[in-house]
C-alpha cells in the first residue's frame, strides 16, 4: 500500500495582492491592511468553505502554542518567528491553513493524510477561488502569479509528499537519490522542509519548478517519482528484513518505547521509525500504524508541553514523553 510509505500530501499556493508591495516591503500599517482584506474575503463569502475557517491572531498565542503549530506542519517556522501583522486562517479539522503576510501576502496550504495529490489540489483550488473572487491577485500574462521569491513565479504552487523511508536511509541510498532528483525538477528535504534535518527517516519530496509548467504537469511528475521511491523503499525493506540484525533492532526499539522512563524527542523519532517499519513488514502485529503516525507529532517538544498544560524543562519533557508513549503502546 502507498500509504504505508506516504504519510501525508500537501499542496501550497503562493498569492499576492496587486495593490500592495510584497510583505518584505510592508510596514506595520500595510501588513494590517493586507490582513484585513484577506479576512474580509472570508467573512464576506457565502461558501461553505469560508464558514469552516477561523482566524487566529498569532500575538494571542503563547510561544509554546506557536511552536506546536510548526510541529503540526500548519505553519512555517519563519511565520511564527515574527508575529507582527501576521494572521492565520485555519479550518477546524486543520486540513486547510492560510498564512497571511508570510513570505507572500497569502500562503494557502492543504494537508491530507496518505497519498492524495488530486484531492489536496482540488481543495486548494477551491480555497484559492474563494480569495480570487474577492481580491485582486498580482498576475502577469507571461510570468503567471507574481511572488516575492522568483522560484515561486508561475503557478505559485508547491506540491509535496511526506515519505517514511527507513530502508533507503539505513542503506544510505537516500543520498544518491537526493542528488538525482534535482535533475528531475524535484527536491527532497527534512521533515520541516527547507533547511531542516530528516527525523525518524521522514522526508519531504516536492516540486522545484513553478515557471513554464502547469499544475497538472508538476503534480504528475511528483506522482511518478513518488511511486518510484515507494517501489525502491519496498524492495530495500524486504531485503533488510531477511537480516536477524534488523529484526532485532525493530524488536528492541519497541521494548524501549514501551518501558523507558525517560526518552528524548530525537531518540523517540528514531525508535518510532524502526517500529513503524516493523509494523509494515508484519514483524510487529500488536501496534496500529495510525498510532505510530500520530505519535510522530505528539512526541515533539511543544506538543508535549501543550498536552502537559505547562512549560517543562527538557528533563521533565523526556519523562512525560516516555509515559505518553508507554501508555499509547
Amino acid at each position: 500500500m502507498q500509504n504505508d510509505i506516504v504519510i501525508s500530501t500537501r499542496i501550497r499556493l503562493a498569492r499576492n495582492l496587486k495593490e500592495f508591495p510584497f510583505p518584505c516591503k510592508l510596514d506595520a500599517k500595510g501588513r494590517k491592511a493586507v490582513a484585513e482584506k484577506v479576512k474580509s474575503a472570508v467573512t464576506n463569502s457565502n461558501s461553505a468553505l469560508a464558514q469552516q475557517m477561523v482566524c487566529m491572531d498569532l500575538d494571542s498565542l503563547t510561544k509554546i502554542q506557536r511552536a506546536n503549530l510548526v510541529e503540526s506542519h500548519l505553519v512555517s517556522p519563519e511565520f511564527v518567528a515574527d508575529t507582527n501583522g501576521r494572521e492565520l486562517l485555519l479550518t477546524k479539522d486543520n486540513s486547510i491553513s492560510v498564512m497571511v503576510n508570510e513570505e507572500d501576502h497569502i500562503r494557502i496550504q492543504v494537508i491530507l493524510p496518505g497519498f492524495d495529490l488530486d484531492g489536496a489540489y482540488n481543495i486548494a483550488d477551491k480555497t484559492d477561488t474563494l480569495f480570487d473572487e474577492n481580491l485582486n491577485y498580482a498576475f502577469d500574462k507571461r510570468l503567471g502569479y507574481l511572488t516575492q521569491c522568483p522560484t515561486n513565479l508561475g503557478t505559485g504552487m508547491r506540491a509535496s509528499v511526506m515519505l517514511h523511508l527507513p530502508a533507503l536511509q539505513r542503506t544510505k541510498a537516500i543520498g544518491r537519490i537526493a542528488g538525482n532528483l534535482s535533475k528531475l525538477g524535484l527536491t527532497i528535504r527534512g521533515i520541516y522542509g527547507e533547511g531542516s534535518e530528516p527525523k525518524g527517516a521522514m522526508y519531504q519530496l516536492s516540486n522545484q519548478v513553478t515557471l513554464g509548467i502547469s499544475e497538472k504537469a508538476a503534480m504528475e511528475n511528483l506522482k511518478n517519482i513518488t511511486l518510484q521511491l515507494i517501489n525502491q523503499e519496498k524492495i530495500t525493506r524486504e531485503r533488510l528484513f531477511n537480516s536477524i540484525e534488523v529484526q532485532d533492532v525493530v524488536s528492541r526499539s519497541l521494548g524501549v518505547l514501551k518501558y523507558a522512563k525517560a526518552i528524548s524527542c530525537e531518540e523517540a523519532m528514531a525508535l518510532l521509525s524502526n517500529v513503524r517499519m516493523g509494523v509494515i513488514a508484519g514483524e510487529i502485529t500488536d501496534v496500529q500504524i495510525e498510532k505510530i503516525n500520530s505519535l510522530f507529532t505528539e512526541v515533539q517538544p511543544a506538543a508535549i508541553m501543550v498536552k502537559a498544560g505547562e512549560s517543562l524543562t527538557p528533563e521533565k519533557r523526556d519523562i512525560f514523553r516516555a509515559k505518553l508513549i508507554s501508555s499509547s503502546l
